[in-house]
This record gives structure tokens, sequence and C-alpha cells, in this order.
């Protein structure tokens, strides 16, 4: 029995045919999830990448894992799946990055690891390795083809062939320099599907692929496959003063160059044509990847996980990105396909109760029958995969934060007269509210079901008081129940050290 985990950064939870997207066409994720489980309230931990992929990695929120931005170190002293599969026995490997800084602790200053955010998860048999968070493998393979390579490797995730595209006044949508064969997506694909050929045990393998994450320039014919549709207008207030009005935060984020969203209304759009498209390629190739599972029979023992690490504003509320407290950087995919005769009576099911990215650590370790460490904060969802009783004590709120705090230049502290620890904020959502909570800042309370699109604050209105009090006990509750465990479940006794196992 085998696991293939698959993520694609930046993917919106409804960027998917099958869960009714007006546009957008999946059909080999629509696939999936006709012989699996849609999981259709799923939700990130955190952004931007690395502490949200520390979360899915070891199934903790971010206020235990304490990877609070990209570059962030994750301490030595937390396990993730890949050690805990290896211990069962599998080999396990990973296409693509996890975006990992390395701990620390013990190394040189000078020590290269130190240099860059893109170390392998630890326990990791095999991986690719990232350079400039561009594939090492992948420049080589671009190499021996006679591509030119540009002095900084990001560069090449971006390259559109030459001449005016149309938003800069061009005729049409000009697409990626690089065919559609030799992009990165297919190249990782490729090299996964390599590597299973020769496995000769059971295997884990995490295939991390960078799209449909910006720079939004897709390949040829992905470019303009969309370009005559009408996709989904950006849900926004009217302007972008009325959005700044509600909170000093929306403020400086949304004149934050990385979130600045475009006034140009072509720009836009030709931003969401490419990242529709670039939806749709990775759609084809894991058809690809689905294909060859199927043909070397492998599709009916193997459990497939596919998800991201969080969402993409695309315009809504005046943002670009993934930050801040909107359900469109945390609301993403999971379909989960267990193989096994158990899930034969869920095959297709839409689960619409609130699951997390912190789930999927305990599910893949569930499934093969390991025990799930004290550390995880999330809970296996075998129980929803296999149509079992959901539990009582099943989650009715999900949990999320962002941490706003600039290391580096301290612009965020500055502009809001904070200090670092007061850059972060932490939401709790229900099905009815949604409470966003800030260190130093005012608080944010949006009804749901009145406001699904979060338009209007209501933190204030006397007549929300008493949801506002239930919201932050909540919240409070929340993070005592979750506080980092390390030893609070063991204890030393005349016959040794006695651990209480928590799942």
């Amino acid at each position: 029995m085998n696991i293939l985990l698959i993520t694609a950064d930046q993917w919106r939870s409804n960027y998917l045919s099958y869960l009714g997207h007006p546009v957008v066409k999946t059909p080999n994720l629509d696939s999936l999830a006709k012989e699996g489980v849609t999981f259709c309230n799923h939700f990130a931990q955190a952004t931007p990448c690395a502490p949200s992929r520390v979360s899915l990695h070891t199934g903790m929120y971010m206020f235990n894992h304490r990877c609070t931005t990209n570059g962030t170190p994750t301490s030595f002293r937390y396990t993730n799946w890949a050690i805990e599969t290896g211990k069962a026995g599998y080999t396990t490997s990973l296409f693509g990055y996890t975006d990992t800084s390395a701990d620390p602790t013990g190394l040189d200053i000078n020590d290269k690891r130190l240099t860059h955010y893109s170390e392998p998860l630890p326990g990791l048999d095999y991986f690719t390795p990232i350079l400039d968070e561009v594939s090492e493998d992948w420049v080589h393979d671009l190499i021996a083809k006679n591509y030119a390579i540009p002095d900084r490797l990001w560069d090449l995730c971006g390259m559109r062939e030459d001449g005016a595209t149309w938003h800069e006044g061009g005729e049409k949508i000009l697409p990626h320099a690089i065919p559609a064969e030799d992009s990165e997506t297919w190249f990782m694909v490729d090299k996964c599907i390599d590597w299973i050929k020769n496995q000769k045990t059971s295997w884990v393998s995490h295939l991390s692929l960078l799209r449909p994450h910006p720079p939004f320039v897709a390949p040829a014919p992905y470019h303009n496959m969309y370009a005559d549709s009408n996709l989904p207008t950006s849900r926004q207030k009217n302007t972008k003063s009325e959005q700044a009005e509600l909170h000093p935060y929306l403020e400086y984020i949304m004149n934050n160059k990385s979130h600045h969203c475009p006034e140009d209304e072509k720009l836009l759009h030709e931003r969401h044509v490419n990242y529709c498209g670039l939806v749709r390629e990775v759609d084809d190739n894991l058809g690809r990847l689905f294909s060859y599972l199927r043909e070397t029979n492998q599709w009916e023992n193997t459990l497939i996980i596919c998800t991201s690490d969080h969402g993409e504003q695309m315009g809504d509320h005046w943002l670009m990105g993934k930050s801040g407290f909107y359900d469109e950087s945390y609301h993403i995919p999971l379909i989960i396909k267990d193989p096994t005769q158990a899930a034969n009576g869920t095959r297709g099911v839409k689960f619409n109760h609130f699951s997390e990215n912190i789930d999927i650590m305990p599910t893949m370790l569930d499934w093969i029958g390991h025990p799930i460490p004290t550390q995880c904060d999330g809970k296996s969802l075998l129980n929803a995969i296999r149509g079992e009783s959901i539990p009582d004590n099943w989650r009715s709120a999900v949990h999320f934060e962002y941490d706003f705090r600039d290391i580096i230049d301290q612009s965020a502290e500055k502009k809001l007269q904070l200090h670092s620890d007061q850059c972060t904020l932490s939401v709790i959502r229900t099905d009815k509210y949604k409470y966003v909570h800030f260190a130093a800042l005012p608080p944010l309370l949006f009804d749901l079901e009145k406001d699904p699109n979060e338009y209007v604050n209501v933190a204030s209105d006397s007549s929300y008081a008493t949801v506002m009090l239930e919201c932050l006990q909540q919240l409070m509750s929340h993070r005592m129940q979750f506080n980092d465990r390390a030893f609070t479940h063991s204890t030393t006794t005349k016959q040794g050290l006695f651990t209480r196992p928590l799942h």
C-alpha cells in the first residue's frame, strides 16, 4: 500500500469543475473526486507558504510550531509525516519543495543551509534539490535542451514569448516562453513517475507543484484557454478607500507591493486567465500521473491526497496573493481517494464538515496503522473517508493565523506603530460567524449568514456584543486546548515513563 500526497501551490477552493466552477475544467481531479471524498470546507492554518506547509507536514497549528513566515527555521524537535512513515518501513520522496528552513541549533553561522528556505523536509529518502526557489534538475534539463537560462533562476517561471502581451497593448495574451511539455510542472510529474517505477517496496511520495502560484504566465495552449470566458468578477467593495476604511491592517496591506490589486482591469483579467490556465495545466499533468498508476495496477493500492498550501485573493477585497484573514487565502481544495474496500460507500461524497490541513498527517498515519504523535493538533479524516459516524466532538469551527511582522525592515511595525510580537492575527470561523482577533489592533466580526462576502465589520455593533464574547471565549478555549503538549501527556512512574496516546 502506497501514499501519494499532492499539493498544488496557491489553489483556491472552488477552482474545480466538480465543485461547480463556471469556467475552469478539471476533468482529472473531477475523476479523482468521484472515486474519493471531497472536503468542501477545508482550510489552511496559515499563510504564506512556509508556515502553512509546516502545519501540513507536522499536523500542528502555527502557534505551536512557530514557523511564522518564509525563512523562519523549523525546530528539529518536531517530527513529520516523512519521519513517521519512514519508521513504519515506507520509502519516502519529494518532487518539488517543502519551503523548509533549517534549524540553526548547532550549525556554524556560515552554514549555507542558513541562506535559504529550500531545505527538504527531514526524513525524506529522496528529494529534488531546489536552488533559488527553482528545481536544479529542471534547470539542468532546460540547459540540455538549449534553452537560455536567465541570471536569476526564478525569472524562468515568468518568461513570456517576445512581444507585447494583451494588457500591454498587444493583440493577445502571450504564452510562457517555455512550452508546456518542458514546463516545471511536466518535468516534476515525469520525475515522480520515474521514481515510482523503481520502487520495490511500499512508498510515500510528495508531489509539490509550484503552479498555479505566480508569476501568472501559462504556457500554450493554457495561456488563452479561458481568455474569452466570463470569469467570475472580483468581490470588492465599491472603492479601495471604502475597503481600506474597514481596518488599519487592511489599509496597510492594500498598499503593500506584494498584495496590491491592479486597478487596470485588463491586467487583472489577464492574470485571472493565466491563473485558470495554470490550474488546467496542473490537472492535465496529474492526469498523466493517474494514468500511469492505473496502467501499472497501483491505482487500487495507493491512498491519494490532493490539496494546496493556501489560496489566492485574485482581486477579491482589492487584494492579490495570500495574507490576512479573508477566506480566499485559506479555503482550499482537499480530495482524498482511499483505495480500500472500506471506502466503497463514500465514493463521490462531498463532506461538508470543517477540516484543516493539520488533519493530513494524522490521516496518513492512521491509514497505515501507525501511532499519531502527541504533537499533532489535527484529526484523522479516516472516519469521514470510510463513512463511519462522525465523532460528537468533531470541530464546529476552523482556526487560522497570519503573522505580518517584517523581520528585516520592520515596515509593518513602523506603519502600524506596533512591535513585532504584536503583528499577528488569529481567526476562529464557524458557519455563522468569523471573528478576527489582533494582538494589538481592533478586532473584526463578520456575520457570514447576512454578509457572506465579509464586507461589514459588526464588531462595534452592540447587538452583537454577546456573539463577540462567545467568539472570544471560543478562541481562547481553542488556544488553551491546543497549547504545545511537549511532555504534558507523559509522566514518570516506578515502571518508567508512561505516555497516554492522544488519539
